[in-house]
């Protein structure tokens, strides 16, 4: 548990990183990590990561560093990934069969039941083993299977009413791949991926590293 409830963002989107690499350390059964090697594999620095850890506690010791399993298992459950969340995906174009198709949804706890789009043609459909259904059948399928997180892949002129629609169920969280800043309720969670702002970021890196 953390000391407080303060831990900010900038930590909060560290612990992936150190949850992916530590997974790895552990399916090559290496038992132990001090943190100047994690510093090394992450990026970050040795005291980053202490400070970053002692937000839940602290969990090495002095002269012998992390226990690898131990770690991964305190920060699976950190992360919330021990509970298993029901979700929908709106928007079964190309991006939606990616994230449809993506395997670890699973591993991050995600229980993808069904897709919607508002496409005739798309409908019946299925992408792996999931069917594709009508966007009109979205409010009653949220209800009679208790979807917890909303996932948006259509275009941005229709995220909004989608999140609507979500909210209105009673979905709190919702993970939006549309162009566009949603507009929720305080108590709705929202964690957007906004491809071309990666896109430009990474425009801006290349330029400065010609200069």
């Amino acid at each position: 548990m953390a000391k407080d409830n303060k831990v900010s963002m900038a930590v909060v989107r560290r612990l992936p990183k150190y949850y992916r690499y530590l997974g790895e350390l552990k399916n090559k059964d290496i038992n132990r990590i001090s943190s100047q090697e994690l510093s090394r594999l992450t990026g970050f620095t040795a005291s980053q990561i202490r400070q970053d850890l002692n937000n839940f506690g602290g969990f090495g010791q002095q002269g012998y560093g992390y226990n690898v399993e131990e770690l991964h298992k305190q920060l699976a459950n950190i992360l919330g990934l021990k509970t298993k969340y029901n979700a929908v995906i709106v928007g079964a174009g190309n991006l939606g069969h990616a994230v449809g198709n993506y395997r670890g949804l699973d591993d991050a706890g995600l229980n993808l039941l069904a897709l919607f789009d508002r496409s005739p043609e798309m409908v019946g459909r299925k992408i792996g083993d999931i069917e594709v259904k009508s966007v009109d059948d979205l409010e009653d399928f949220i209800i009679e299977n208790k979807v917890e997180i909303g996932v948006i892949t259509t275009p941005k002129e229709g995220a909004q009413i989608i999140a609507d629609r979500f909210v209105k169920k009673g979905i709190k969280g919702i993970w939006n791949f549309a162009e566009v800043d949603l507009k929720v309720p305080e108590d709705v969670v929202v964690e957007n991926v906004h491809l071309n702002e990666s896109i430009f970021t990474l425009s801006y890196l290349l330029k400065e590293q010609g200069k």
